[in-house]
């Protein structure tokens, strides 16, 4: 397994709001209705029209669903702050939650051999890239749970 990224850090500024928590752990919304559950979070069910969801905390374990590697380097609006030439593979999985959704997600291991299907995974944070002002944005990744 080869780490593509910094040590797991949660200093720095959120890539987005109402993604994950510094603990960290994933934020979605349950339909107060149905029952359906979603990530990121809706502000309407798409199951039953209702639009009374409430925040969701999902957890930070899943299990990988499916994966692939991403061996380049994504056009804009991707913005890591890499170029073509210091570009890094990374794996891209579906993790599903112990709730049942699935999480498209970046995974925290680049390498097929790594990679199986239905092996446990657990929530980090990473730094994704710096800002103008040199602040770390974080993102969330997924990573092989060992042991």
């Amino acid at each position: 397994m080869t780490d593509i990224s910094s040590p797991n850090s949660t200093s720095g500024r959120h890539i987005a709001t109402d993604l994950f928590t510094d603990q960290p752990s994933l934020i979605g919304s349950r339909c107060s209705n149905c029952g359906e559950i979603y990530f990121p979070i809706r502000s309407s069910c798409s199951q039953c029209s209702s639009e009374n969801l409430e925040r969701e905390n999902l957890g930070n374990q899943g299990v990988l669903w499916s994966w692939t590697i991403q061996h380049y380097m994504p056009k804009p609006p991707y913005n890591s702050g890499e170029t073509k030439d210091t570009f890094t593979p990374y794996g891209i999985g579906l993790v599903e939650m112990p709730s049942g959704v699935k999480v498209k997600t970046r995974l925290n291991v680049n390498q097929a051999k790594a990679l199986n299907i239905g092996d446990p995974y657990i929530l980090a944070l990473k730094p994704f890239r710096t800002d103008e002002n040199g602040d770390s944005i974080l993102t969330f990744v997924f990573d092989r749970e060992i042991g």
